[in-house]
């Protein structure tokens, strides 16, 4: 064993993500010069006797390599895999099995191909990703077609990338499109570009976004309430500060028989006087008043209860006594909410004759409604039931409670591998026993993906040709079958003997 295998660390195969695991295997056997014997098997010669002793030296040093791949791959797999591939003899054999167990047959390959293919020719970016994250997505789907044996070529990436962003991209897309060459261009610089464009896009929206606190809060649902909060000068807070709190309002700067409020209803709901709960507009505090952004304008939401109770200036004070947390560093102020100290209202920067200037626009409340799509729900919920299918039945209102069902793009590939034929299996032969036991069919079914309580996967049948007696036997690993067949031998002929 080299120096170089002692120090590279061997990936452990543990049931998930074959497809990776297989390649990083294939490279680890290309720096030990070992794939080639992974992939074909070492041959022996029938008489090795008439071989010159230089051949009797080749043979034996590609037998110590198929012994070194084999222990390799043995020590790549994980305790409860390593039985499918113990009784593998050469890393040929070992490699097929699990190639055959975790990649499917040739017909479930071509399945999940169609499905790859599908879904690269119908993936397009999203309105919250970014580029990095969307050419991550388009990377990891190129790499499983590629496992599967379809090599997308780097010009068909480029043009996929370049008409599946987002309309936010058609400046910087058509920019490239007529000045460069698509034929040439590389998947890195198309990225470089579009991350740059994205970079700038970004420093203007952040710009936009520091302008929009400049101005004044302007809400007219709040102009009733301009005179609750009158400024009063320091020497008269300082005089009515050690007066008794009011029972109504808990302030301290006027007696009970003066209150404003006094006589007034108090809303349960917000604490504040003049409205009963029916009528609050403040039904709660939320973190946001909308989750989707409305055109492409760049909008500050409104994400408190209320910050100014009047509509032309706001002081430190007044958001104290209301609960709020003012946080002053640097050249800011951080406003955090009344109710949770945790969530943050809005970040101010400081401006002209140090005062930190505030607008937030107010937008109408709009809960969002999130949902699963109905034509997809309801396929599944009916065993898969073919769309049209769906259509005629709303159309025709056989079904209540049935929504109108839309085109859909894409396929289900649990209806495209339930679609799949066997052969029939022949519906008589040309022997059948005249006997017990002359004849024996036997199968061996697994493994399952839900194991049992005793944790067995697989099982196997034996069904006699004549009495159609039929045995079952349960195995936790594919490699039980021989031992399972000899003790059921064993039943059987001391069953004939005693009779």
């Amino acid at each position: 064993m080299s120096s170089l295998a002692k120090q590279i660390s061997v990936p452990i195969f543990s049931r998930q993500n074959y497809d990776y695991w297989a390649i990083k295997m294939k490279t680890y056997f290309q720096s030990q010069k070992l794939w080639e014997i992974v992939e074909e098997r070492v041959t022996l010669p029938e008489d090795s006797s008439t071989s010159s002793s230089a051949e009797k030296g080749k043979l034996e040093n590609k037998k110590a390599k198929d012994s070194e791949a084999l222990y390799y791959i043995q020590t790549a797999v994980a305790d409860h895999i390593f039985p499918r591939i113990s009784v593998a003899t050469s890393a040929k054999e070992a490699w097929s099995i699990l190639q055959k167990e975790y990649q499917g047959s040739a017909k479930v390959r071509i399945i999940k191909l169609q499905t790859l293919r599908r879904d690269f020719e119908n993936m397009k970016m999203k309105d919250s990703e970014t580029i990095d994250e969307y050419y991550t997505k388009v990377r990891e789907l190129v790499n499983q077609l590629k496992s599967y044996g379809e090599d997308i070529p780097e010009k068909r990436v480029v043009e996929k990338l370049l008409i599946s962003v987002t309309e936010k991209y058609d400046p910087i897309v058509t920019t490239i499109e007529e000045t460069k060459d698509i034929t040439t261009l590389t998947v890195t610089e198309l990225v470089g570009s579009l991350e740059a464009y994205e970079k700038r896009r970004s420093r203007r929206e952040e710009n936009s976004l520091e302008n929009a606190f400049q101005s004044k809060l302007n809400m007219r649902s709040q102009n009733s309430n301009r005179k609750e909060e009158n400024f009063k000068s320091t020497m008269e807070d300082k005089k009515k500060q050690n007066m008794r709190p009011c029972r109504i309002c808990k302030r301290t700067n006027h007696l009970e028989k003066d209150c404003y409020f006094r006589g007034k209803p108090q809303c349960r709901n917000c604490k504040r006087f003049g409205h009963m709960e029916k009528d609050c507009r403040l039904k709660g505090n939320h973190q946001a008043n909308c989750i989707e952004e409305n055109n492409s304008r760049d909008q500050l939401f409104y994400t408190c209860n209320s910050v100014a109770e009047t509509g032309e200036a706001t002081c430190v004070g007044q958001m104290m006594e209301k609960g709020y947390t003012l946080h002053f560093g640097g050249d800011s102020c951080t406003i955090y909410d009344n109710k949770d100290k945790t969530l943050k209202i809005a970040e101010v920067r400081m401006k002209e004759h140090r005062c930190f200037p505030i607008h937030l626009q107010y937008m109408g409340r709009t809960a969002m409604k999130a949902q699963e799509d109905q034509s997809w729900l309801w396929h599944r919920r009916l065993g898969h039931f073919n769309f049209q299918g769906l259509k005629i039945l709303h159309q025709k209102k056989m079904m209540t409670d049935l929504p109108q069902i839309q085109a859909i793009e894409g396929a289900c590939e649990a209806c495209l591998q339930g679609k799949q034929h066997k052969k029939p299996f022949p519906s008589g032969t040309s022997w059948r026993a005249k006997a017990v036991l002359e004849l024996i069919h036997t199968d061996v079914c697994g493994p399952m993906r839900t194991p049992s309580h005793e944790q067995n996967r697989y099982f196997i049948l034996f069904i006699d040709d004549y009495s159609r007696m039929t045995w079952v036997y349960f195995m936790r690993e594919k490699s039980e079958v021989f031992k399972v067949f000899k003790k059921f031998k064993n039943l059987v002929e001391n069953k004939v003997v005693e009779a």
